[in-house]
């Protein structure tokens, strides 16, 4: 599994930070994910502090990310050529070191020519800045295009990933997402695999004033899968984890770890105890009638052209 850094610098202050990253590396975790806009760079910057004081960076694989808006002007955010090296650079200056192993488009730009924004990547890499490159929270025709690109022409870089929200309560990704990944190579990095933690099911019977879905800047963030459908999966996790004597985090991560093409779900908590309770679910395997029964209960309608015509 990876660890998510999104909160750190707002939820998570840079103590519980270097506990948690100790945690993850004692117990044998490498790929550590962050962003240039998580926390307007706060995130980056805890990250970096930490390196060679409590973890040796080249213990590490790190991978961040740009696209999104940070500054006002014409290089302040998008994925133009010139924005994205820019981003680069100020990722490097916080994290205070001299590449990054993977680096990813965070979003689609329609603005800018895909063409040019993928010469950011190969000129990333080219500067020895940058060792992989992905992307993040593509459709599978637009996944599809860039990986083509990428490896339509000898010297330039390919797409090794694509990170998206993918759990029991959001799988649209198999729509077209993974099919896409899967014929290109690409490996799926899931974020959000815990269901931004309704899978936990700490919100069945209400909002805990600890939790999340209780803040005022994730609260929305939270509320978008807190339905009848996901009351229903939550449910049919929790019933899970109750015959496995293990717990409805576990269960809910079991089950994306373990589905075609994901390499490592990007976990995030907000204290060092959530974190060790994630990890634990390294050491456990559904049987297939539960992974049956939660592929089952969390299913999404494919129709055409995703299903073949009968």
């Amino acid at each position: 599994m990876a660890l998510g850094t999104m909160t750190w610098g707002r939820d998570t202050d840079a103590d519980e930070a270097a506990t948690q990253l100790m945690a993850f590396t004692e117990a044998g975790g490498t790929l550590v994910d962050t962003a240039d806009v998580y926390v307007e760079g706060e995130s980056e910057r805890i990250l970096g502090g930490l390196l060679g004081e409590v973890v040796p960076r080249d213990d590490l694989v790190i991978t961040t990310k740009a696209v999104a808006r940070r500054n006002e002007g014409p290089f302040g955010g998008g994925a133009s050529r010139g924005a994205l090296l820019g981003a680069l650079d100020g990722s490097l200056r916080r994290l205070g070191v001299d590449h990054v192993d993977l680096w990813q488009l965070h979003a689609w730009d329609q603005s800018v020519p895909l063409e040019e924004t993928l010469s950011a990547l190969d000129a990333a890499t080219a500067s020895g800045k940058v060792r992989y490159v992905g992307v993040s929270n593509y459709s599978g025709w637009q996944l599809g295009t860039a990986a083509t690109l990428q490896r339509a022409l000898p010297g330039r870089n390919p797409l090794i990933s694509t990170q998206v929200e993918y759990s029991l309560l959001e799988r649209g990704v198999e729509r077209e997402v993974v099919p896409a990944a899967t014929h290109h190579g690409l490996g799926l990095l899931p974020w959000a695999p815990l269901g931004r933690g309704v899978l936990t099911g700490k919100y069945r019977n209400g909002t805990p004033p600890d939790s999340r879905g209780a803040s005022s800047h994730m609260a929305g963030y939270v509320e978008q899968h807190r339905t009848d459908r996901a009351s229903r999966i939550v449910q049919a996790v929790v019933t899970a984890a109750d015959g496995l004597g293990t717990s409805p985090l576990c269960v809910a991560l079991a089950w994306v770890r373990d589905r075609p093409g994901v390499v490592s779900p990007v976990v995030g908590a907000r204290d060092t105890n959530q974190l060790l309770g994630a990890l634990v679910a390294e050491d456990l395997t559904l049987p297939p009638a539960i992974r049956a029964a939660l592929d089952d209960v969390s299913t999404i309608e494919l129709s055409y052209p995703e299903r073949p015509m009968g």
